[in-house]
């Protein structure tokens, strides 16, 4: 090993560096290019401008467009189980308990999670322009967009509005406290709601339909999941907030890909110019 002119150490140094750099390189490639189909989603927001457009398409249908609104229920909304006036269109309920169990052998307690549950509930919900009004359908003149199966679309991420830990001596856990001969024991038990709130931005991107009825007087379109396999997505945000997370995203990417390579770069380049210095020496 000592007679190598390169110390292996450097050598898998270098290698890694430039290793990570090409993985990096390939990532950023690959947001890039999702950028750019990003850019080429027309985005609207909903109002008369998108229903004339959509009312005079081929088959009164868009394929893939970005809808960015204001969630707005289409009946009565759902109330927060923890937070009075707190209210939403989705809500996820999760909960999950916290025991310790006794090791014979380390003479420890061990923990572990268990019984976890985890309730969704969801209500009819439109997207409505900013300033529109506070109830879907409540004016023939209304333009809004009504979201379709919106728990089978990816990218919705909700607001937390509650999450405690309960110890176990405040009750509300299955069974009694198990300890002696069982050698077990409740802790805890950690709950927590997110929603997706009334009032809340949200941009989807999906196949835009009018409804069948929309001539009737109302102005109703529907966001629903593409037919041609493109992605369902709903984001809690706006459209230009979503952009920029995707260019900050890439931008990572480029600078890990860059300095790993700057990393390589400087240490091959030292390695060989201590290697010819040593042979300038002899």
């Amino acid at each position: 090993m000592s007679d190598l002119p390169i110390n292996p150490l450097v050598l898998i140094g270098v290698g890694s560096s430039f290793a990570f750099s090409g993985l990096f390189y390939n990532l950023y490639q690959a947001k890039k290019e999702e950028l750019r189909k990003l850019n080429e989603i027309p985005i609207f927001k909903p109002d008369q401008h998108l229903f004339k457009l959509l009312k005079s398409a081929t088959r009164k249908r868009f394929q893939y467009i970005a809808v960015e609104g204001l969630v707005q229920p289409d009946g009565e909304p759902l109330a927060s189980k923890f937070v009075p006036r707190s209210f939403g269109v989705v809500q996820k309920i999760s909960e999950e308990e916290h025991w310790e169990y006794w090791n014979s052998l380390s003479k420890t307690w061990n923990s572990r999670k268990t019984n976890r549950t985890q309730t969704n509930h969801t209500v009819p919900f439109s997207l409505v322009a900013a300033g529109g009004y506070t109830s879907p359908g409540s004016r023939d003149d209304e333009v809004y967009v009504k979201v379709q199966n919106p728990l089978e679309a990816t990218g919705l991420d909700l607001d937390r509005v509650h999450y405690r830990v309960r110890r176990a001596a405040e009750g509300g856990l299955s069974g009694a406290v198990l300890q002696g001969l069982s050698g077990e024991r409740a802790v805890a038990k950690e709950e927590s709601e997110e929603m997706l709130r009334v009032g809340a931005t949200v941009t989807g991107f999906g196949e835009l339909v009018l409804e069948a009825d929309a001539g009737a007087g109302g102005r109703v379109m529907r966001l629903q999941a593409p037919q041609d396999g493109r992605p369902y997505i709903l984001v809690a945000t706006d459209y230009k907030s979503y952009l920029a997370r995707h260019e900050s995203s890439a931008s990572m990417w480029k600078t890990l890909a860059v300095a790993c390579g700057a990393v390589g770069t400087t240490v091959l380049a030292g390695t060989l110019y201590n290697l010819l210095k040593k042979h300038d020496d002899k």
